[in-house]
């Protein structure tokens, strides 16, 4: 099988010049007397020793700190985290002036001439730029990548609230580069003590078998417990470097300070409008006077989001999780009656269960691919199983022979074959099938055989790949049998919206996590500056299927929903099939299809060596289990006139069965690889085009 390097695909376009060239500090500073003592003791994930044939990435850093060479340009502290603008003048990003990046742009579905981004020794890569600057200026003064991820959080909350906030939840994935270990980190919303299996199909199981009001999204019901600040505490107790306080001081300014609508909070904003009137808090912030929703460009400003803020950093995350924050999320979930008179359902959300809530420490899925070492998020996440179970099937098949291999290359990624995007999206249908029937939270419903083992096994997926025909599409796949599963009935719940980020700092460890909301503006619910979650309508809304076999992703108290996000690591494989030095780190938001979004990303990079941006930028393609393949619409590289029929690749999917969507995508893939580009060991960032994201490092041009 033909290797190819990262970055170097056959036929690819030279890099043209940096119009917007990222430029970060090279100074360090160090660990303040205020850090946390590590307390627990992270584990180090597990994995199948089956080595297989593999196309390979550059080389990857030898030295484990993942430092910049010598070579790399010095840049001062005056600088850090700025632009250049293609004049030459630097730009603070924020500023307001021309060339900068925060600047809300015209909605457009698509950026073009989106270019990868190399750094020399730390990055970050966010949906929002100043998200993104409030992590990188953590780096630059020193601080580590879990100290990074929290203050981009903080500003991810307030500047990106349809996707994600810190009344949501997250997975993370964190390689600390000094003891070589994965941790997994589960912040993932819980049921509340109170909830039954119907809770989110009846307004009462006993009296009232209707559909709570005035949804059950829009209700109290779907608000799950949030967890992703208690998550981001555990991993800071474990890794942190920088003191807590610190970390929250740019989302608390920018808070005070105001910042522009973005066109895609804009557009989320004016597409819920009515929804957000039920809320008082929530039409006092977003809307207008007459009702209308607030325009992109407006200055919003969140005094409350800074009290909050301000809370938290000063008294820990406990501020959150009880007293007079907690007091008012229990207030808002059971409100009954909303500010337009409207009947609402309240949820039953208490003190108790907010003050209870626990993130986990949990093993991450890891599994080896070709020459490389791969980990994702263990359950109740479905993502880590689901791309594992995808490139195990693929690594039957040769996708660098020239059938498979993209048709074309250009900056924007090029196009998939026809063949490519046959594999890929069979591979996936076989893994969702899997995926509906037997994941869920793992605390209370088993995987078969009880881990997930068995679903990663070699032969298993090898049996799994023999059902793939070259020229017909399976359309829906049937979930695999194994002889210890019990008896569950798929679940095809949909899911939405999230964000993610990734980072890399100059030790070399690494942060990828995914965070959410869930759909765009979450509940609709609004309280002390920030969106509370409906996580819960990821549950199945049944308990059973029409039969009466259940489904391993119902409700029930304390439990957390299903998900697809898939922060995921890539390490090179050793020759004892464990985990060698570092890869990659990729994530994408965009609910179910998170899963097709990391597969696409990690084949454009691994597999057809596409560099990190245009391994992003590529056409979003993929399947879940049903007969419907979706192309990306929104890609300039795909021709949706005539319903397609001018376009290659649609009738070439078409003519081998598949049912073939080309509506718009909403990936929000953002990656950083460690490569060597002329003898200099860099790390390389992307963001999606599709999102409005920016990446930003201790720049270097090698």
């Amino acid at each position: 099988m033909r290797k190819r390097k990262i970055g170097a695909a056959p036929g690819a376009l030279a890099l043209t010049a940096l119009t917007l060239a990222l430029l970060g500090a090279c100074g360090g500073g160090s660990s303040n007397s205020g850090s946390p003592a590590s307390s627990a003791t992270s584990s180090a994930a597990s994995s199948s020793s089956v080595a297989s044939a593999a196309s390979s990435a550059s080389s990857a850093a030898s030295s484990s700190s993942g430092a910049a060479s010598s070579s790399a340009s010095s840049i001062t502290a005056a600088n850090a985290c700025t632009v250049l603008a293609s004049d030459g003048s630097t730009v603070v990003v924020g500023s307001g002036l021309a060339g900068d990046p925060a600047a809300p742009e015209a909605a457009s579905g698509y950026r073009t001439g989106k270019t990868t981004r190399y750094a020399g020794s730390f990055m970050v890569t966010s949906a929002s730029a100043l998200a993104s600057k409030a992590g990188c200026e953590i780096l630059a003064a020193g601080g580590n990548a879990v100290d990074a991820a929290v203050a981009v959080q903080a500003v991810l909350g307030l500047t990106v609230p349809e996707a994600t906030g810190i009344g949501g939840g997250a997975f993370m994935l964190y390689y600390d580069a000094t003891n070589k270990t994965v941790q997994a980190y589960d912040g993932r919303e819980t049921a509340p003590a109170a909830a039954t299996e119907n809770y989110l199909r009846y307004i009462d199981d006993a009296s009232d078998q209707t559909t709570p009001k005035p949804s059950a999204r829009a209700s109290g019901r779907s608000i799950g417990t949030p967890g992703v600040l208690r998550m981001l505490d555990a991993a800071w107790q474990d890794h942190g470097a920088k003191p807590w306080k610190g970390l929250f001081s740019n989302a608390i300014t920018l808070s005070t300070e105001g910042f522009q609508i973005s066109s895609r909070l804009a557009s989320a904003i004016s597409g819920a409008s009515s929804s957000l009137s039920r809320d008082a808090e929530a039409k006092a912030y977003f809307l207008n006077a007459d009702g209308s929703g607030k325009a992109q460009g407006t200055t919003l400003k969140n005094p409350d989001y800074a009290a909050t803020l301000s809370a938290i950093a000063n008294s820990g995350v406990d501020a959150f999780y009880t007293g007079s924050i907690a007091q008012a999320i229990v207030d808002k979930v059971a409100q009954s009656t909303g500010e337009d008179g409207s009947v609402m359902t309240p949820g039953k959300t208490t003190l108790a269960d907010l003050a209870g809530y626990e993130a986990k420490r949990r093993t991450a899925v890891c599994s080896t691919y070709r020459d490389y070492y791969i980990c994702g998020m263990p359950p109740p996440s479905s993502g880590g199983i689901a791309v594992a179970q995808t490139l195990g099937i693929l690594e039957n098949f040769d996708l660098g022979a020239a059938a498979n291999l993209p048709t074309s290359y250009d900056v924007e990624g090029g196009r998939p074959s026809v063949q490519g995007v046959h594999l890929i999206s069979e591979a996936e249908r076989l893994a969702y099938a899997d995926r509906d029937q037997y994941v869920a939270d793992t605390d209370f419903v088993a995987l078969p055989g009880g881990s997930w083992s068995a679903m990663l096994d070699k032969t298993y997926l090898k049996n799994r790949a023999n059902l793939i025909s070259l020229s017909a599409s399976m359309h829906t796949a049937s979930a695999g049998s194994f002889p210890s599963s019990s008896v569950l009935a798929a679940d095809h719940t949909p899911e939405q919206g999230t964000s993610h980020l990734t980072i890399v700092d100059k030790q070399g460890n690494v942060v990828t996590m995914t965070t959410t909301v869930e759909s765009s503006l979450g509940s609709f619910h609004f309280t002390k500056g920030f969106i509370l979650n409906n996580q819960l309508t990821d549950f199945s809304s049944a308990p059973a299927d029409a039969s009466g076999t259940p489904y391993a992703n119902r409700v029930a108290a304390g439990k957390r929903p299903r998900s697809s996000m898939s922060p995921t690591l890539v390490f090179r494989k050793t020759s004892a099939g464990g985990m060698g030095d570092f890869v990659m780190a990729t994530g994408s938001p965009g609910g179910s299809t998170i899963i097709q979004y990391v597969v696409k990303t990690l084949v454009a990079s691994l597999d057809w060596g596409l560099d990190a941006q245009r391994g992003t930028n590529m056409i979003d393609f993929g399947a879940s289990n049903s007969a419907t393949t979706s192309l990306g619409g929104e890609h300039p590289n795909l021709d949706t006139s005539n319903s397609g029929a001018n376009d290659s690749l649609i009738t070439g999917l078409k003519a081998l069965g598949h049912t073939v969507s080309t509506s718009a995508q909403a990936s929000g893939i953002g990656s950083i690889i460690r490569m060597t580009v002329n003898g200099q060991s860099v790390l390389a960032g992307s963001t999606d085009p599709r999102r409005e994201g920016l990446v930003l490092g201790d720049t270097v041009t090698p």
